[in-house]
């Protein structure tokens, strides 16, 4: 059946983080912005996107709109992986990690949403057998960056009060480490420095953090792609994380074949949809390296992240951004109940998005790709 039309929609959340909102990006952060995806096909099925995302939406909004949405209309929507092939090759020179995959991110997630709900089974069923005995599972608490170590063990607190046992930091020194670590109680820590240090200098760090028991150290080196300086970080004895920008099934290739991580992150709405990032599981078995997607994410690209993680990850674990929305289109399916996410278990993504909450939240216009016109 052929796609009959794309839509892209921006709704803005109002959200509390637990302390002040820091810029991003060069701009004020006081709303979680979702971009939204839309697939419709001529029989009249409906398929939900997440495309990537924050402060990059006005790039990836205008690559889905004026140029990926263009090629993907009136394709075959039950070919997910011959037109991911044939879209990705068409725009590989714009760039091989970036908007324009971004976009067909949200294309292709969509398009699943579709496969499922066709087939009458959650998305979860389709990709792995393990979630047919996970009706919930495990989540980690993702704290955002504060500027006041107090507020980083405030939050921490917080965050094991709501039953979370795993929490990640995005903290850049061990005095944040130690305050969260002083009232985590049982729970485990995680650090995310998002690329802070040279290797040098992460190295130094990787020694002190030494025995500190960190769950994992993410993303300690910059540039991303620098896979033998983060293996000689991974030397220092602490488990590596990494992934989130990396492009598509070589890039994390490459980071195995170099000895650089124990874990690996494929993000849906950013690496070419669910396709690729099963790809990465794939990989990550044949390899022994453990998969555990990143999805700090509250759209379809989250629910997308719950089944594969459901259906096909040995060591389940959902990452789940510390903050509270004023409200969210996926309603109580992006909310974990004492540390733990529920797995839609309808058709499809299990959850299309509430309209009246599109409707209140909505940051300009919908935007309708059809054929022959935008």
């Amino acid at each position: 059946m052929r796609i009959k039309s794309v839509e892209s929609t921006v709704v803005a959340l109002p959200f509390d983080m637990g302390g002040p909102k820091p810029a991003f990006a060069g701009r004020p952060w006081d709303h979680l912005e979702i971009l939204m995806v839309r697939v419709e096909t001529e029989d009249g099925l409906v398929g939900w996107g997440e495309a990537f995302g924050h402060a990059a939406i006005p790039s990836t909004r205008a690559a889905l709109d004026t140029i990926v949405a263009p090629l993907v209309v009136g394709r075959d929507a039950d070919d997910i992986e011959g037109l991911s092939r044939s879209i990705l090759h068409a725009v590989h020179l714009l760039g091989r990690n970036g908007p324009f995959v971004y976009a067909y991110s949200g294309i292709e997630i969509a398009l699943w949403d579709i496969r499922g709900k066709r087939a009458g089974k959650p998305l979860h069923a389709l990709l792995g057998d393990k979630g047919r005995d996970r009706s919930e599972l495990d989540a980690y608490a993702s704290l955002l960056w504060y500027a006041e170590t107090e507020v980083v063990a405030k939050n921490t607190a917080a965050a094991c009060a709501r039953g979370y046992r795993y929490i990640k930091l995005h903290q850049v020194t061990r005095k944040d480490m130690l305050a969260a670590k002083a009232v985590a109680g049982d729970a485990r820590i995680m650090l995310d420095v998002n690329c802070a240090w040279t290797v040098d200098e992460a190295h130094q760090m990787a020694q002190s953090l030494g025995g500190d028991d960190l769950f994992w150290l993410e993303e300690p080196v910059y540039p991303p792609e620098d896979s033998h300086g983060l293996a000689k970080v991974r030397k220092d004895g602490i488990a590596i994380a990494a992934g989130e920008n990396t492009a598509g099934v070589f890039g994390f290739q490459s980071l195995i074949d170099a000895g650089a991580i124990d874990i690996a992150q494929p993000s849906v709405t950013k690496i070419g949809g669910i396709g690729e990032v099963m790809r990465v599981i794939e990989l990550g078995k044949a390899r022994g390296v453990q998969v555990t997607p990143h999805c700090p994410y509250f759209g379809a690209g989250f629910l997308a992240s719950l089944h594969i993680i459901a259906g096909a990850i040995d060591k389940p674990l959902v990452e789940v951004l510390w903050l509270d929305m004023e409200a969210n289109p996926y309603g109580p399916w992006v909310k974990p109940v004492n540390g733990r996410m529920k797995v839609p278990q309808g058709p499809g993504l299990g959850c299309d998005p509430d309209p009246a909450i599109v409707a209140r939240y909505r940051v300009g216009e919908t935007v309708v790709t059809k054929q022959g016109r935008t």
